[in-house]
């Protein structure tokens, strides 16, 4: 039984918060089976409709996972953690490295959808890149599969009159990627502002990103500048955030 002590939560609440701290624990490793409904019911002494919503919790939150037929386990997938400063460093792309490679490690990071294409700015983009009227930008949407599993949307605004007949409007922009090909074009990008929200995903972006119900989306919307200060790119990715740690490392 689920000692209350005083706690006026649901039940469901109460046991919820006991299987993951077994999970916290270790009494419950990556890939193990939780106990189901029927054991639920019996340790608890509660209706199958609470422990069905006691598992709910853990599945909503990204800790566990339902497998058809088998019952729920414990989630094994790593957050990823994207370091936030390191992985822009000239260092990183000048010398031909992905800025994915500061995260993964020795994961296994792929591109499964791309496209490019010349588009209408928005006017949110435009603005920002200070385009003139009826100017195009190039347009780059990828996802991104860490593991199999579906982590990053990201779709990159240019301004099409700068990288026209470059590898940009490629879907392979070579090694050291975008920031590398602008650099060969004199449009190295020396500072990038990053802004930060959240909130619930559109059913598009949840499909998209194999997301179980309730988990939120991190939007992350940087802004590459050259050192003369002209953006020159405008990157929008939407994040799972049960798979990321978003990680900023800086002096003081």
């Amino acid at each position: 039984m689920v000692n209350t002590g005083g706690d006026r939560r649901p039940k469901y609440q109460r046991i919820a918060d006991t299987l993951r701290e077994g999970i916290r624990s270790g009494e419950y490793g990556p890939g193990d089976r939780l106990p189901g409904e029927n054991d639920l019911m019996v340790t608890h002494g509660v209706a199958r409709m609470t422990a069905r919503q006691a598992l709910s919790v853990l599945r909503d939150e990204g800790v566990a996972e339902a497998r058809k037929g088998a019952g729920v386990f414990v989630r094994e997938f790593r957050p990823l953690r994207r370091r936030g400063i390191q992985r822009l460093a000239q260092r990183q792309w000048g010398n031909g490295r992905s800025i994915w490679s500061a995260d993964i490690e020795n994961r296994s990071l792929e591109v499964d959808r791309i496209t490019v294409a010349d588009e209408a700015a928005p006017d949110g983009v435009a603005a920002v890149l200070s385009l003139a009227d009826e100017e195009t930008v190039c347009v780059r949407r990828r996802r991104f599969v860490l593991d199999g599993k579906p982590v990053l949307l990201a779709t990159s605004y240019l301004p099409a009159s700068l990288v026209a007949g470059t590898a940009i409007t490629q879907e392979d922009t070579g090694k050291g990627g975008t920031y590398a090909r602008l650099a060969e074009l004199g449009c190295e990008p020396v500072h990038f502002r990053e802004e930060i929200r959240s909130r619930m995903p559109s059913k598009d972006e949840a499909s998209q990103l194999s997301m179980s119900a309730g988990t939120p989306v991190i939007l992350v919307c940087r802004t590459a500048f050259t050192d003369e200060g002209r953006p020159v790119e405008v990157n929008e990715m939407t994040l799972d955030a049960a798979s990321y740690i978003l990680e900023y490392d800086f002096d003081a």
